[in-house]
């Protein structure tokens, strides 16, 4: 399955809705999504992974990119919706210490 996504705006936040497979081939849906988030420069952006069944390295290289080009506009960035094995998996690589990893909102 390959990576969708849904941009949902709130006041000055924006939340990245993904679902799928977060892989070398989602390079370009990983880049839509962040080009679609980032119009106007919200102040922060929350990445919900709940839809996500899979995240390989090059997946997390790629979730490392749009922190990097998110720090440089100056936007905070949350994830949410982490099962454990792949919150694990932030903490290990110390990407939570970039990403504020939080539960997901209710909808």
């Amino acid at each position: 399955m390959s990576l969708s996504h849904e941009i949902r705006r709130r006041d000055d936040a924006v939340e990245v809705v993904l679902s799928g497979r977060i892989d070398r081939d989602a390079a370009s849906a990983l880049d839509d999504a962040y080009t679609a988030a980032s119009v106007d420069t919200p102040e922060s952006m929350q990445l919900d992974f709940t839809g996500v069944d899979y995240i390989n390295s090059t997946g997390i290289a790629l979730i490392v990119g749009m922190l990097a080009r998110a720090r440089a506009q100056q936007m905070a960035v949350r994830a949410a919706g982490l099962t454990e094995h792949y919150r694990h998996i932030f903490e290990i690589t110390r990407l939570s210490d970039f990403i504020e990893i939080v539960q997901p909102a209710p909808r």
